[in-house]
């Protein structure tokens, strides 16, 4: 029985919410200050599905110039049992009302994922307060996650696609900004070194409801939920804003660089740099849906140039990143083969410059404009993707507004809008070119060495 909710719950969330997308979202939103949290309540008309999304500040980021693997093994730690329950004892309670409770932690933010039936709303929300307030840090438990860490960072290092991306980072975003990462070899030695008493400082100093917010939505009793979250959540004092950085600057980093990987089938290729723009300046949607015509999907010019016409690629796109809480970075990603990646590199700066000096045009604008605003109401006909969007838009200092807000701006953009906006803030004369791989020529020992 319990397997068999879990099956039912996408789509049960996906016809509750179908039919109630053409009214206006923040209408039916019910927002309140619960025991210092931001609780954004949207009830839908799905029938006995609740979905949670929640975050507060306690990511990465924060972990400064401390143990910079800390953040994230404090994080792991959240679902090990707390000061009354074993982790045993609390999957058992989830289990055995087909509930899932899940933690993860990002640059900035420690993510909360839970889904239930309506009946196990003040289990599940009294489980989440336990966990976040009074994790158990057992010792046993930290030296599990620990190995966990190294173990998942180690298997990561295997991939094309992270160590290129992982690079970029530190090309893009100079020393101090949050978007950042820590060169691999500073995270495995962080920890190999972290100590349980600095998680303990760390969940101490960062978790609490300032900066908390938590999304419910379903089938809500809205007063009940408040008044659930304001018992369990009673008392607890603390937490942290999110890091708002000044825009990044100029590194002195190579242009060029190669990170070598023995024995690999491709090559992993970033061309980008900082963007400058969080996603709430004016300018972003205007860059964003630029971006969208050069390289999302099969539709992008990228696709249907370097893969489709050249047969170049595997895969190939363009975006804009990380630009939620900071500024963020612009780039375009794809796979080579490494026989291919010199013509590959050449052909995707074509389509680059070609974009760049040209723009966009008219056609272009209007079904990408279609596209945009099509796939984000999509994105609004389930549970999780309502309230992934929802979170989202405060996250990036929005209001809740922002939903209804967002296809009415996307159809007001013009052609003179967006090109304006590439000719502003995209400058491929100074990108980064970022490979990793078996690349031709190189070797282990040219690879330069991380900073």
């Amino acid at each position: 029985m319990k397997s068999f909710f879990r099956l039912l719950f996408p789509a049960l969330c996906l016809l509750g919410l179908a039919s109630t997308l053409h009214a206006q979202i923040a209408a039916k939103v019910q927002r309140a200050k619960i025991a210092g949290i931001d609780l954004i309540a949207y009830p839908t008309g799905v029938k006995d599905v609740v979905t949670f999304h929640g975050s507060l500040p306690a990511g990465d980021a924060m972990a400064g110039d401390g143990n910079v693997a800390i953040p994230t093994l404090v994080g792991m730690m959240l679902d090990q049992g707390t000061t009354t329950e074993d982790k045993f004892a609390i999957a058992e309670k989830l289990e055995r009302v087909g509930a899932t409770i899940s933690f993860s932690v990002d640059t900035q933010t420690v993510v909360i994922d839970a889904k239930c039936l309506k009946q196990d709303v003040p289990l599940v929300v009294g489980l989440i307060a336990e966990q976040l307030r009074s994790p158990a840090f057992s010792a046993e438990e930290f030296a599990k996650v620990k190995q966990q860490f190294i173990g998942g960072l180690q298997r990561q290092l295997e991939s094309t696609d992270f160590r290129a991306g992982d690079q970029f980072t530190r090309a893009v975003y100079p020393i101090g900004h949050p978007n950042r990462q820590p060169a691999p070899e500073e995270l495995l030695a962080a920890a190999e070194n972290a100590k349980l008493e600095d998680a303990k400082a760390f969940h101490a100093k960062y978790y609490g409801p300032a900066h908390f917010t938590l999304v419910a939505v379903g089938d809500l009793d809205v007063p009940q939920l408040q008044a659930e979250l304001g018992k369990s959540f009673a008392g607890w004092t603390g937490g942290s804003d999110t890091i708002h950085p000044a825009k990044a600057t100029a590194t002195d980093a190579a242009r060029n660089q190669d990170v070598f990987m023995a024995d690999k089938t491709s090559v992993s290729v970033i061309i980008g740099q900082s963007s400058g723009l969080r996603y709430s300046d004016p300018d972003y949607l205007a860059l964003r849906t630029g971006t969208a015509i050069l390289g999302s999907g099969f539709t992008g010019r990228l696709m249907a140039n370097v893969r489709d016409k050249e047969g170049l690629t595997y895969g190939i796109s363009s975006r804009m990143n990380n630009d939620a809480f900071s500024d963020g970075d612009w780039r375009i990603g794809a796979t080579f083969a490494p026989a291919l990646l010199d013509k590959g590199i050449a052909s995707a700066k074509r389509q680059l410059d070609l974009w760049h000096t040209q723009g966009v045009t008219d056609a272009e604008l209007e079904k990408r404009k279609g596209d945009l605003i099509g796939s984000f109401k999509v994105s609004l006909a389930t549970t999780d993707g309502m309230a992934s969007a929802l979170l989202a838009a405060v996250n990036r200092g929005l209001d809740v507004t922002w939903l209804d807000e967002y296809p009415k701006r996307i159809a007001a953009l013009t052609t003179p809008e967006v090109n304006g906006a590439i000719k502003k803030y995209v400058k491929p004369e100074t990108m980064f070119i970022i490979k990793a791989g078996t690349i031709p020529g190189a070797t282990p020992a040219a690879a330069p060495a991380k900073n």
